[in-house]
Order: structure tokens, then sequence, then C-alpha cells
């Protein structure tokens, strides 16, 4: 294993990040913030509680999720994106370095930006609502779980994309309308029952079920069956980027 390969790929991508620190860090915080305001004064002054915790609360891990998808696809999609646009993908492959080193050096990377913004927004939350996290180790647990499957995820974006347009296509018509509807800003219980059905498809869903309960303990699906979706998700993820590095898709031509 080079670790110093890994190394250089990981650092030069957190790099980027302080070099567009207005754009990776400061507009999630404030878009959640934002957030926070509308959803959590104009809708939380109706609805007071929500399965026994206060609304403002209980949009927490909601929009924490909702930023960490987002971020945690954008960052890896643009990064594997970048030397294939700039043609500097080719060193790279030339270079005396496994898929898996660059797999690790990218995503690593990603994943760590994500995580470190979900911390942030987490912190930032404090300024707006009083909560407690009943779990914290599953909160942290399910915080890197998720940001490793989405990076890994955007990863494969980064890979597929052959223009600016297709990275914008999944996060923003796909995943972010996905969130909207996982019950990010409701429970799915206060859905038609034909409606809560339907809504079980959407595998968003688990992913912020199961946040939620870490948090609170009460979630809209049990927590077991959440996490086995997230494992699916994150298995499909590896076995994907696994045929990706076997046939050399869209890396080598």
């Amino acid at each position: 294993m080079n670790f110093y390969a890994i190394r250089a790929i990981y650092l030069f991508e957190l790099a980027r990040t302080w070099r567009t620190l207005l754009q990776s860090i400061a507009t999630p915080v404030i878009s959640t913030s934002l957030y926070f305001v509308v959803f959590g004064s104009a809708i939380g002054s109706s609805m007071t509680e929500v399965h026994g915790v206060s609304y403002g609360a209980f949009i927490v891990p909601g929009l924490i999720m909702l930023a960490l998808l987002t971020e945690s696809i954008s960052n890896a999609s643009f990064g594997i994106y970048m030397p294939k646009y700039s043609g500097s993908i080719y060193e790279l492959l030339s270079a005396p370095v496994s898929y898996l080193e660059i797999l690790l050096g990218y995503v690593g990377a990603a994943a760590t930006k994500s995580i470190v913004l979900g911390l942030v927004i987490l912190a930032t939350a404090r300024l707006f609502v009083d909560f407690e996290i009943l779990h914290p180790v599953w909160m942290l647990a399910l915080l890197v779980l998720t940001a490793l499957t989405f990076s890994l995820f955007g990863f494969i974006i980064g890979v597929w994309a052959d223009g600016w347009e297709k990275l914008q296509i999944v996060p923003a018509l796909i995943v972010t309308p996905l969130t909207f509807l996982g019950g990010s800003f409701y429970s799915i219980s206060m859905l038609p029952p034909t409606w809560q059905t339907i809504t079980l498809f959407n595998p968003v869903v688990y992913l912020i079920s199961a946040f939620r309960w870490s948090f609170y303990g009460v979630s809209d699906v049990n927590v077991v069956l959440s996490l086995g979706m997230i494992f699916a998700f994150l298995l499909l993820c590896v076995f994907t980027v696994g045929w990706i590095f076997k046939t050399g898709y869209r890396l080598k031509s």
C-alpha cells in the first residue's frame, strides 16, 4: 500500500477546501441556518411537537443529512472529474499508484470534508434550538457511514459524468428531492397510508430515520432495517467502483 500517494491525494483535495472555503463550508451552513429560520420559526410556531420532540429540534437531523448527502456527492464527484477534465488523470493512472489508493485518497478527503461540515452544522443548530443526542456514538457512526457511502456514490458520478451539467443532474434532480421527500421536515407517519407505503421506496427515508433515532430515540422505520438499507447501498457502491476499476470505464478513454 502506497501511503505516500494516498496522503498526497488526500491532502491535495483537503487543500482545495481551504481555497474555496466560502463555497465548501460557509454556503451550506448559511443555507441550513435559513432553513432553521424559515421552517423552525414559521412552521414551528403552528406545529409545536412531533413524536414528543419540538419541531425545531426534530428537523435538525434531517437538515444535517440534507447537507451531508449533497456535499458528499458534490465533493467526491468534482474531485475525480477535475483530473478527467484537465487530462491529469492520465498522469495519475500512469504513476505507480493503484486504483484502491486513488479511491482512498479521493473518497477519504470528500468524506472528511462532509463530516466536518456535518459537525459544523450540528454546532450551528445549537444557536437556534435546544436538543439532546441520546446516542452520540451511534450518531457519529451514522454520520461517518453516510459520508463514506455517498462519497463513494459521488465518485461513481464523477467517473460517469462526461460534462459539467451531468455532475449536477443526480444531486439536483434526484438526491435533493428524495431528501426533501424523505422526512427531513416531517414524520412520514403524518402522511396518508398510501403515501406512507410509497415513501418507503425512498432510500433516503432510512438514512434520516436512523439518524433521527440516534438523536431522540424515535424513528419512522425500524432501526435495524434502516442500517441494513444503508449497508446494502454501501455494498452496491463498492461493487460498482470495483467494476469501474476492473473495466477502466471512462478512466482509460
